[in-house]
């Protein structure tokens, strides 16, 4: 599905074809960067049952113009999206991921890493797909099927930012964050101490008690993007709790380990306080935001890129 650029707005939005009046969303620079190109910023969902063949289309459809939205992003585009719109009606895998990392002086951190981390790239998800499932296997799952991080792609990461591509993304303390940033980039990273990530609910939590939460601010990528999405969450059936799960009470925290983002939706947003009816988690429940899970070999991710309209059929008229 695709969707058409509005240009005015800091945070741009993308209408999708086909599905009313409801937008996915664009930075800024990008649509600065093509406004005067005659190119358009358009939006497409990938799903496949294999997530790394999901991931490899989005970034195709990407290309080096675009990208693969974060989870800030999807959540950005419900707020400005009409509760009709694909982007509240399905789940998303979100180009975010979150890494337990032990610093040098021994101290446990969650990096929450928003559009594009170590798993940002096909043949590193490949990899921990294909591994070994030995226990002693540093490329393997873990017991609870996070995929393992070696020591050195922690290390990087925290210190540096570096990821394995040999990128570089600017990090940022969560105290930061929650301040309020609001110059950060697409591809940014955000260090929060484990205990204080651990605090967190894992669960269907009451909106106000999220909205000062700092895993949700963190995953939000700020206190001000998070307060807007559970606003607009909260007023979608009335509902007063959100799910919002992590697996830091059941880990091994000395083991280096990454999960992905996943965002929750279904049709008409019925069932979203909890598995209240008996029924099972999936497209009949919206779980909320869940970095619960291991490596599941599903995914649909939003990409975003520009397309110039004179050559796509997408924008012409039709006669019937």
């Amino acid at each position: 599905m695709e969707g058409v650029l509005n240009r005015r707005h800091l945070l741009q939005t993308l209408a999708v074809a086909g599905l009313g009046a409801g937008p996915l969303l664009l930075l800024r620079t990008l649509a600065d960067e093509h406004a005067t190109s005659g190119t358009r910023m358009v939006a497409a969902i990938f799903f496949d049952s294999y997530a790394t063949a999901a991931l490899r289309s989005a970034l195709r459809y990407a290309g080096d113009d675009g990208f693969v939205a974060s989870l800030p992003q999807l959540l950005h585009a419900r707020v400005n999206a009409s509760y009709d719109n694909v982007i509240w009606n399905t789940w998303f895998t979100a180009n975010s991921e979150e890494s337990i990392v032990t610093t040098p002086q021994g101290r446990h951190v969650v990096v929450v890493v928003h559009g594009g981390g170590i798993f940002a790239t096909p043949d590193r998800l490949e990899r921990s797909y294909r591994a070994n499932l030995d226990r002693l296997n540093p490329d393997g799952l873990t017991g609870q099927y996070a995929a393992k991080i070696t020591p050195r792609e922690a290390r990087d990461l925290l210190d540096r930012g570096k990821l394995p591509d040999g990128s570089t993304i600017p990090m940022y303390a969560y105290n930061e964050i929650s301040q309020g940033i609001t110059e950060a980039p697409m591809q940014h990273g955000i260090v929060l101490d484990y205990q204080l990530a651990k605090k967190s609910t894992s669960g269907y939590e009451l909106f106000r008690n999220l909205r000062r939460d700092p895993l949700m601010i963190a995953r939000a990528g700020g206190p001000e993007a998070a307060e807007a999405y559970l606003d607009k969450a909260a007023a979608r059936h009335g509902t007063r709790r959100m799910g919002s799960f992590h697996p830091f009470n059941r880990i091994d925290p000395d083991q280096p380990q990454t999960r992905l983002l996943n965002l929750g939706g279904n049709q008409g947003g019925l069932n979203s306080e909890g598995n209240d009816q008996g029924l099972g988690l999936g497209y009949d429940l919206d779980w909320g935001i869940s970095g619960n899970n291991g490596l599941v070999d599903m995914a649909r991710y939003v990409a975003v890129a520009p397309r110039d309209p004179a050559k796509s059929l997408q924008h012409l008229d039709f006669e019937l």
